[in-house]
């Protein structure tokens, strides 16, 4: 599932073209990943382009709505409201805390938007960052909130109520555009993923993530994001 990608800022891309080549069947996201995967050698007759499962799992969800996701996880949502998932670049040395710093340094100025944090995944560095967020969140809040695991009920439901994705996790490419919001995508670690509209990439220095999300809230911006249909609620905007 999901072969044919490539993260060329992290060690997946390895990996996941490894177990592509031990696999036997293949069911991919994009017609590209399709001709990556055949590019490899596997047979095209046993390589299937199903579109991003995890887009049919959004579709079927039971998705909370916001009174019941702030009472059960504590968020306050504010006005405007950001979603911080950033991960370590793997296949860069020693530059997670440096990179991470300077997308604090801009946070630490948006003085009208409720930040939302999750906390990094177990790849080398991954606890600088944690630590840098511990120690963001302390000193701000009333405006911010961390969560070690959100569980994937309260991740795609807080999705709903966000303005944006704001990282280097591959749910600002998968998971954001479906619920029609942005994604400010901080340097290499998702190089090579197809993007939407919705994806504004920045390099990872503070006046680039600074001009990007000012980018993201722009009016030019907005008008380039789906609408929800008329009868289409809040609660539940995704495609």
């Amino acid at each position: 599932i999901h072969g044919g990608e490539t993260t060329e800022g992290a060690f997946d891309e390895a990996i996941r073209h490894s177990i592509t080549k031990m696999a036997w069947w293949h069911f991919v996201a994009a017609d590209e990943y399709q001709k990556r995967v055949v590019q490899l050698g596997e047979d095209p007759k046993r390589v299937f382009n199903v579109g991003g499962m995890g887009v049919d799992a959004i579709k079927k969800a039971r998705l909370l709505s916001k009174k019941e996701l702030m009472k059960k996880s504590g968020i306050q949502f504010g006005e405007k409201n950001l979603l911080v998932t950033y991960h370590p670049v793997t296949l860069e040395k020693q530059t997670s805390q440096k990179q991470f710093l300077a997308l604090v340094e801009v946070l630490h100025d948006l003085k009208d938007v409720y930040l939302i944090f999750t906390m990094p995944n177990a790849d080398s560095d991954g606890r600088i960052i944690k630590q840098m967020i511990d120690e963001f969140v302390s000193s701000h809040d009333q405006r911010s909130i961390s969560f070690t695991s959100m569980g994937s009920a309260n991740y795609l439901s807080t999705l709903q109520f966000v303005d944006a994705v704001v990282g280097n996790s591959s749910s600002g490419l998968v998971e954001a555009p479906t619920f029609k919001i942005g994604t400010v995508n901080i340097g290499d670690r998702q190089k090579g993923r197809l993007r939407s509209k919705s994806i504004i990439d920045c390099k990872p220095t503070k006046t680039s993530i600074k001009q990007a999300i000012q980018t993201l809230y722009s009016k030019d911006f907005q008008m380039i994001l789906p609408k929800p249909a008329p009868n289409e609620s809040k609660k539940n905007k995704c495609l």
